[in-house]
């Protein structure tokens, strides 16, 4: 009976107690694509929760929220002057990168955690394009590809991070405005929020939201996929079409 007693009581000192729990939702699980879309934005709430041996954090809490749209092949392409053409001659391939990304925080990432910690667990915009495992990793040859891919997505709005995008609205509740533009593709996106105090991570939750085309979007966008052959004839014969019709009405005689 000691033995058994002795083993409990090391059990219960080898599991770790959870002090903090994270709840969060969003406002909508489903944005829906017609003809009248021109961007929305999507609002995620969250709650810090603290069992009941737990007192308040005299440094309290921080959020970072960081929303990755579906995946997608890309390749950025470096051009040189070779005499009077520009030419591509290097080229670097980012074979998994978000179609979009946006980091929320509650104030500076530099101030809610070390660098190290930020690199290591990939926390804010920097961090997750200079992670290795964003593209293939060449050393210091790639880095003005990475700083090429995040200029030209940031200049599309679909690369994005505020430092005071997440607000609490009482010491454990915070709320965070995700801005989708017109362009962000359709597809599923992952929103992952992570909770800080003193540098460190507490609790980190994962919830899901997806951009669905509907109406004639949705239709063309199938035949599109489904049919292709045929959706590339229609398309041609169209533009065959309309430049017959053009070249009819402007005609000079």
């Amino acid at each position: 009976m000691r033995i058994a007693a002795a083993l409990l009581i090391l059990l219960g000192l080898a599991t770790p107690s959870i002090a903090e729990t994270l709840i969060t939702s969003l406002s909508n699980h489903r944005v829906l694509i017609n003809s009248n879309y021109t961007g929305t934005s999507i609002a995620i709430f969250g709650a810090i929760e603290r069992d009941a041996q737990t007192v308040a954090r005299a440094s309290g809490y921080d959020v970072v929220v960081t929303v990755r749209g579906p995946r997608q092949f890309l390749v950025v392409r470096e051009k040189s002057r070779v005499g009077p053409v520009w030419l591509n001659r290097e080229q670097q391939k980012f074979p998994m990168a978000p179609a979009y990304l946006n980091v929320l925080a509650s104030r500076p990432i530099s101030e809610i955690t070390t660098d190290a910690l930020r690199q290591r667990q990939k926390i804010g915009l920097h961090a997750i394009i200079d992670a290795p495992d964003f593209t293939n990793d060449r050393g210091q040859s790639d880095e003005r590809f990475r700083d090429a891919f995040l200029r030209l997505k940031a200049r599309e709005g679909l690369y994005l991070e505020d430092e005071r995008g997440a607000t609490f609205l009482t010491p454990n509740i915070f709320r965070a405005s995700i801005s989708l533009p017109a362009i962000a593709p359709p597809g599923g996106y992952d929103v992952e929020v992570a909770l800080f105090a003193d540098t460190v991570i507490l609790a980190r939750t994962l919830t899901h939201f997806e951009l669905v085309k509907t109406g004639f979007e949705q239709r063309v966008g199938e035949a599109a996929r489904d049919w292709r052959l045929i959706y590339g004839l229609f398309t041609a014969l169209i533009a065959v079409f309309f430049g017959w019709t053009a070249s009819v009405i402007f005609r000079r005689d």
